[in-house]
């Protein structure tokens, strides 16, 4: 009897049929349906819950033939957004069960009848290869849009959840964020119906500097005045848009989307995918056009946003640019004094004294986050062991989070202007994709230097490379290790472009 885990497909018709039992299929007596099963858990524990269910839930297998692999996902947006980022991954890990795998991913329909058996029903999900399912384009072909499609739209203009800690009130200010501040508080009191000052007002800073916090603030406060206001993190909205086009609702997410007073955008370094990143530009462009406010953060200024489109940048850049630098020893107290005092509330008797806040503003990193966990260890061990709480104590508690020195912050910026002059090459030349051999050298010399150099993942390194892939990254850290264990002329030159990014 046929059974789906068996699919094959007819080369010459096109249709599913039953398979003979393959390496693939017989090893240790699974079907093709197990090892797809451990090879999505693979994938879910590589990436994370997060983006596999943004991404992933919708894949499915429609069969294996030879060393195919063919898989099918429900939108050509989504199959575009699959393929470029992660199908070489995909296939890597189907390798243990079929050595030379390669993975097809292709365009399933959309509607099946019911009453279908699984086999006729896999079968009109494969497209083979050489002939790829047309898509319908006239008006009287489309389908109707899912009755689910206004709920999406109205999901999405609900925006992402605002924490009712972050608020104007409850900012501390230092000489690092004043400007920040002040403007992010402009925009925030505008009246409804105001020309916006600053259009897009941009925030850039490291971790657990108060980006969010004053994204967060903005968005309540503008709400608060009567605006229509959606904060969104540049995750929400490219699951929203992904969201819109599987459910056929793309026209009313744009038109919810442009139709607010204020947009406010969160982590835009993670915004990926060139379909979403079109759709974004477009909706920037059309609320700054109709004098709608945008207000946008991320971890590095515009021009080092490489993974998006340079009229995206450059519209980006042509706002206010403010960068909240790291909180100097004065605002960390003050933000430790703050936090205690909310802890206090929470925790009866619960106090630090003051030279105890001393020794983690000097040595406990210079954000807020990491302010967060010495204090979370001393009230740990203060009401878990009943252990009073002291420098001495401190010392023994935090001890893992004292830096001795801060080390200079090495930004790939820095690396790609360097490596570009050493080698009378372009910046443009190094993310391009050219592979002439005087540019792919100082390519993948920036790629080593990055990863020895920062604390980037080989994942970020590759989006800050005209967005490669990961496995593009490792290849040239090890190759360039390699050449330079043997070379003594380039270990010199690595050696020499490392002092010259640290000066």
């Amino acid at each position: 009897m046929f059974r789906p885990d068996d699919l094959d497909i007819s080369d010459r018709a096109g249709t599913a049929q039953p398979a003979t039992r393959s390496a693939v299929g017989g090893r240790d007596g699974g079907s093709v349906r197990d090892i797809w099963e451990r090879v999505r858990a693979c994938l879910r524990a590589k990436i994370g819950e997060e983006i596999y269910a943004s991404w992933f839930t919708r894949l499915e297998l429609d069969g294996v033939q030879g060393e195919t692999v063919y898989l099918s996902v429900p939108t050509l947006f989504l199959k575009n957004w699959i393929q470029q980022h992660y199908v070489e991954k995909i296939a890597e890990l189907w390798q243990p069960e079929l050595p030379n795998a390669r993975v097809e991913l292709m365009v399933r329909s959309a509607v099946v009848r019911s009453g279908s058996s699984p086999a006729s029903v896999a079968a009109r999900r494969i497209v083979r290869p050489a002939e790829p399912r047309r898509e319908a384009t006239s008006a009287a072909s489309a389908p109707t849009p899912a009755p689910e499609a206004r709920a999406v739209a109205s999901d999405m203009t609900g925006g992402s959840p605002l924490d009712p800690r972050f608020t104007f009130e409850s900012y501390r200010l230092g000489s690092s964020n004043r400007l920040a501040h002040a403007a992010a508080l402009k925009v925030a009191e505008a009246p409804a119906g105001a020309n916006p000052v600053f259009n897009p007002l941009y925030l850039h800073a490291e971790v657990g500097l108060g980006k969010t916090h004053l994204l967060q603030a903005i968005a309540a406060a503008g709400a608060a005045r009567g605006r229509r206001v959606v904060y969104l993190t540049a995750e929400r909205f490219m699951y929203g848009f992904v969201n819109a086009l599987k459910t056929q609702s793309s026209l009313a997410f744009k038109e919810q989307l442009r139709g607010i007073d204020v947009l406010v955008i969160d982590d835009l370094q993670f915004l990926q995918g060139k379909s979403v990143q079109q759709e974004f530009c477009h909706t920037l462009n059309a609320l700054m056009d109709a004098g709608r406010q945008v207000v946008i953060a991320a971890d590095r200024p515009p021009a080092e946003l490489d993974a998006l489109e340079e009229r995206v940048r450059s519209r980006l850049a042509g706002g206010l640019v403010v960068e909240i630098a790291a909180l100097d020893e004065e605002l960390r107290i003050a933000i430790l004094n703050a936090r205690v005092a909310a802890l206090a509330q929470q925790h009866a008797g619960f106090g630090v004294p003051a030279d105890v806040l001393s020794f983690i503003a000097r040595n406990c990193g210079q954000n807020g986050r990491d302010l967060d966990g010495a204090l979370n260890r001393l009230l740990a061990h203060n009401q878990f062991n009943s252990s009073a709480i002291s420098l001495e104590m401190a010392e023994v508690v935090v001890r893992d989070l004292v830096r001795s020195s801060e080390p200079k912050r090495v930004k790939i910026d820095d690396i790609l202007r360097i490596v570009a002059k050493h080698y009378n090459v372009t910046r443009a030349d190094i993310l391009s994709q050219r592979r002439t051999a005087n540019v792919v050298k100082p390519r993948q010399i920036a790629m080593y230097l990055a990863k020895m150099l920062t604390l980037r993942s080989l994942p970020d390194i590759g989006r800050r490379f005209g967005g490669r892939d990961h496995t593009t990254v490792l290849h040239a850290v090890r190759k360039i290790e390699g050449l330079a264990g043997t070379d003594r002329v380039l270990a010199d030159e690595l050696e020499a472009l490392k002092r010259l990014v640290n000066e």
